[in-house]
């Protein structure tokens, strides 16, 4: 098993980006990432011809995806599809939550892989929307963009879904739109990622880890190591100045079940806990999200 390194929302000019799909790509490969899905509005940018154009090999591969775009009046409903094959027409439904459920379901009907965007943009996603929707088992707990209101609460959000028995991953992401001017107010890259710890880099293998949580979140923290299964959460983070972190490890009811300050963390489930995730943060204002683990 090996440790991946990507980023699933990406945009390029095939919707509301500013550069072309290998200018994005390049990009990304330039800075060792491992992974990218470009995932354009309503757009399938089919990555096969670039993966040829680019040279990707056993150390960078384009992901097929696509950016669902819907709505319910005010409410932005979009749903990123990985593994697709084709263009995925998104589907209107008659409330926000079935709007959501009827994306996810054409998703999985595509034989394509859902996942909940910026769940607070415009606030469009309810808490009570959220923990009823079924066959999503992927979510952005961590968006770049500047106005998604990505500290509006979206941890509570997930275990709100968590307690409610859903099993469901948070995902870090870009969501880039800008490539060619920087500064904190444009949606730029390098913001936020996953590490994925998966047998081989292959589109099939990356998406089989995240189904079965084996990766984590970050917006700059590194792991050196991780355990996560049998009820127990077991990690060590690695140190790369003089930074101190900090780590939460939080169950049913978004309850904080266990703070550490170390760099070798580890928790076990105990009765009543339901799961346990981990949140990390550092000194500088980063932070790295770990799955969760759920009783029997």
């Amino acid at each position: 098993m090996n440790w991946y390194k990507g980023n699933l929302h990406t945009h390029t000019i095939n919707s509301d980006g500013d550069s072309a799909p290998d200018v994005v790509a390049r990009w990304y490969k330039e800075r060792r990432y491992n992974f990218l899905a470009l995932t354009d509005h309503n757009y399938f940018t089919d990555p096969q011809g670039l993966n040829s154009f680019l040279g990707a090999d056993e150390r960078f591969l384009l992901m097929t995806g696509e950016e669902v775009t819907s709505r319910y009046d005010k409410a932005p409903v979009h749903v990123n599809a990985f593994r697709v094959r084709s263009l995925i027409e998104p589907a209107f439904g008659d409330s926000v939550l079935s709007t959501v459920q009827g994306n996810v379901d054409r998703i999985r009907d595509a034989g394509a892989v859902p996942s909940l965007n910026h769940p607070f943009f415009r606030w469009g996603i309810s808490t009570d929307v959220f923990t009823q929707v079924t066959g999503l088992k992927l979510f952005e707990v961590f968006n770049g963009h500047p106005t998604t209101n990505d500290g509006g609460g979206l941890d509570q959000l997930w275990d709100s879904a968590l307690t409610a028995g859903r099993q469901i991953y948070g995902i870090a992401v870009d969501d880039a739109h800008t490539f060619k001017q920087f500064s904190a107010t444009e949606s730029n890259p390098g913001r936020g990622w996953i590490e994925v710890r998966a047998s081989e880099l292959s589109e099939e293998s990356i998406l089989t880890a995240l189904d079965r949580g084996d990766f984590y979140s970050s917006t700059g923290i590194k792991l050196k190591s991780l355990e996560r299964g049998n009820g127990r959460l077991s990690f060590e983070l690695e140190q790369r100045g003089d930074e101190r972190f900090e780590t939460r490890f939080v169950g049913s009811g978004g309850r904080v079940l266990a703070t550490e300050t170390g760099l070798a963390v580890q928790y076990e489930l105990k009765a009543g806990d339901g799961y346990a995730r981990a949140t990390v943060s550092d000194s500088n204002g980063r932070r790295a999200w770990i799955q969760p683990v759920f009783a029997d």
